[in-house]
């Protein structure tokens, strides 16, 4: 009914503590209860009147019957084809593109021999998508490959140019220090 947790319980109790005073506290929760229980009563009281007026009206007879409609087992799955007038000997071609017997020839086996084509082609188009995108990606990791190599040529030729100064530089001074 109302979601009230321990801690807004508390502070209602510590509120109508102070508001009630100790004294009045335990007639104030007797006189709640009680009105709790008066209402709780009268609701129970309502809908056993609704389900007994519903009973009378034959609502629960009424679905009962659109229960049973609704479970073939209980109803047979001959009275639904007749109410929706599906015609099971229908001649088709099967995914197979052969027609199918008039045997066992379901709404199924048409609705899916009907959207054979129509699968077809969106499955043509999916997988051409995705083989697109494949090579799309391919194509982006060789790029990225080749820029990467490159970027390691580059800093590996500045490493070889800075070693090649160093040593120049450390053959300098050996030269300088000889001459001196």
């Amino acid at each position: 009914m109302f979601d009230l947790g321990f801690m807004e319980m508390l502070v209602i109790g510590v509120v109508a503590l102070i508001v009630v005073g100790p004294k009045d506290l335990p007639g104030l929760f007797r006189s709640v209860g009680k009105f709790i229980g008066k209402a709780k009563g009268m609701a129970r009281e309502f809908s056993s009147a609704m389900n007994a007026a519903a009973d009378e009206a034959g609502v629960s007879e009424i679905n009962k019957t659109i229960k049973a409609a609704a479970n073939p087992q209980k109803f047979g799955v001959d009275k639904i084809r007749e109410a929706t007038k599906i015609d099971p000997l229908a001649t088709f071609k099967g995914a197979d593109g052969k027609p199918a017997s008039d045997k066992g020839a379901s709404e199924t086996d048409k609705l899916r021999a009907e959207m054979t084509e129509e699968r077809k082609a969106t499955a043509k188009k999916m997988s051409d998508a995705m083989a697109k995108a494949a090579d799309d990606r391919i194509a982006a990791e060789k790029a990225a490959a080749a820029k990467a190599e490159k970027a390691e040529a580059a800093r590996l030729k500045r490493n070889a140019a800075a070693r090649a100064k160093r040593a120049a530089d450390k053959a300098a001074k050996a030269a300088e220090k000889d001459d001196t």
